[in-house]
């Protein structure tokens, strides 16, 4: 069997000659000698080895899938990731770059048996081979469901699958929306058995795919217009049918759960059968197994509330029967008190108190009046005399300019032929200065 390796372009070979190659080798053995490596007259460095089959490697093996155990796991500051992917009998050398990681967001440990899709290379300072991972899948999950588990892990770390986020649901609710296809069954038996249940409330269908390309934006679009439609909604249910994991995909798109998530509408969740559950399910604030759950969910059974009815009923009956017989009894023990025989003697103590404040004030107002009228004939006395009429009645006069009326109080406030008027207690004089004296 040969075991040659060659290329034309190439600057040498490997192989290991057989013996029906002796002729060929013969016819090449001139060409070989003037080759790199083909003798020791023209040896390769290892660098240039190790480069040949880098080439060599990464021309004839295609990006391959390989699958293996998860040893010697490493970080490195840089934020890479090296490993050794193992099996029984070997090991293959790994390395998984930031970047890739984390677009891919998983997970690494060691042990973690693992499906990784790759291009071989060579690390020429070692001259080792590696696999530079372009995927990698914890093994046994598929692609959707490693996705599924990348997603619940991401949008749990936020918190949006916390009960404390969960609104409760209306008791009685009145308008009720369901995002669906309208042509779907999920809608037929849910409003099958709502109308049965609770005839009182109103279905309004918000129609959307629920499967394919496209579906997770119109059920996230569904689910917003519900949240602006007036009047408003009071309770929404986001659903379809079972199917296979492929067919509920739109329900495990992030759009949709963080549109469920922030619907200020309580949500019901109703998708797939008992087995399936969504990140849809998770979101929303109630999940139902079906549709036909979400409507024994959503709403009363009429019996139920008629049998609720009638027990509240009985309730109140009896409580407003007990108040009247326990005010009845009460007014009995109160009427047979010797006070209430004779009522009037409840007003005898307020009435004689009432008189004794009466006499009080008009006592205090007479004495407030007798001190008001003292101080006032005291201010009369201090203000006669004080008044310049009081001082002119004993002999004193006043004396001003005739012209201006200004007072004199000096002889040289007036010029000699100036006229005068004194004012006496009674009368005045008028006088023209002949004379001033000092």
């Amino acid at each position: 069997m040969s075991g040659f390796l060659w290329n034309e372009d190439e600057e040498g070979f490997f192989g290991a000659e057989t013996p029906g190659d002796s002729t060929r080798s013969a016819k090449k053995s001139n060409r070989a000698k003037s080759s790199p490596g083909a003798s020791s007259d023209a040896p390769l460095s290892v660098t240039q080895l190790n480069d040949w089959v880098k080439k060599l490697l990464t021309q004839s093996i295609p990006t391959v899938w390989v699958s293996g155990e998860i040893g010697n796991l490493v970080q490195s500051s840089a934020g890479h990731v090296y490993f050794t992917l193992k099996d029984a009998s070997g090991q293959l050398a790994a390395v998984l770059w930031r970047s890739t990681w984390e677009k891919i967001g998983i997970d690494l440990r060691e042990g973690m048996a693992v499906v990784v899709q790759g291009r071989i290379d060579v690390y020429p300072p070692r001259g080792t081979y590696q696999i530079v991972v372009q995927k990698i899948e914890e093994q046994g999950v598929g692609a959707l469901q490693a996705a599924f588990r990348r997603l619940f892990a991401k949008l749990q770390k936020e918190g949006l699958f916390e009960p404390d986020r969960k609104k409760p649901l209306p008791r009685f609710p009145q308008r009720i929306g369901f995002v669906t296809s309208p042509s779907g069954a999920a809608i037929h038996d849910f409003a099958q058995v709502l109308r049965r249940r609770w005839p009182l409330a109103t279905v309004l269908v918000i129609p959307s795919k629920v499967q394919g390309e496209g579906a997770a934006e119109e059920i996230a679009r569904g689910i917003e217009v519900a949240a602006v439609l007036r009047p408003p909604l009071d309770v929404l249910v986001v659903g379809r049918g079972g199917g296979s994991l492929e067919d509920l995909w739109a329900f495990n798109e992030e759009v949709v759960v963080r549109a469920v998530a922030a619907c200020p509408i309580p949500t019901i969740s109703a998708v797939g059968h008992e087995i399936d559950v969504t990140l849809c399910d998770l979101a929303a604030d109630v999940r139902a197994l079906t549709p036909t759950e979400a409507a024994e969910r959503v709403a009363p059974s009429r019996d139920e509330f008629l049998d609720y009815l009638e027990t509240t009923h009985d309730r109140l009956w009896l409580a407003v029967q007990g108040q009247w017989e326990r005010s009845a009894a009460k007014l009995e023990s109160l009427s047979s008190r010797p006070i209430l025989e004779d009522p009037e003697r409840l007003l005898e103590f307020p009435i004689q108190r009432l008189d004794e404040l009466f006499r009080d004030v008009d006592n205090a107002l007479d004495r407030r009046i007798e001190l008001s009228q003292q101080q006032l004939e005291r201010f009369a006395q201090v203000i006669d005399a004080l008044s310049p009429l009081k001082t002119l009645s004993r002999g004193y006069s006043l004396t001003t300019r005739a012209h201006d009326g200004s007072l004199l109080s000096k002889s040289t406030d007036i010029e000699i032929g100036e006229s005068v008027v004194t004012q006496l207690a009674e009368g005045r004089i008028v006088s023209t200065i002949t004379q001033r004296l000092p």
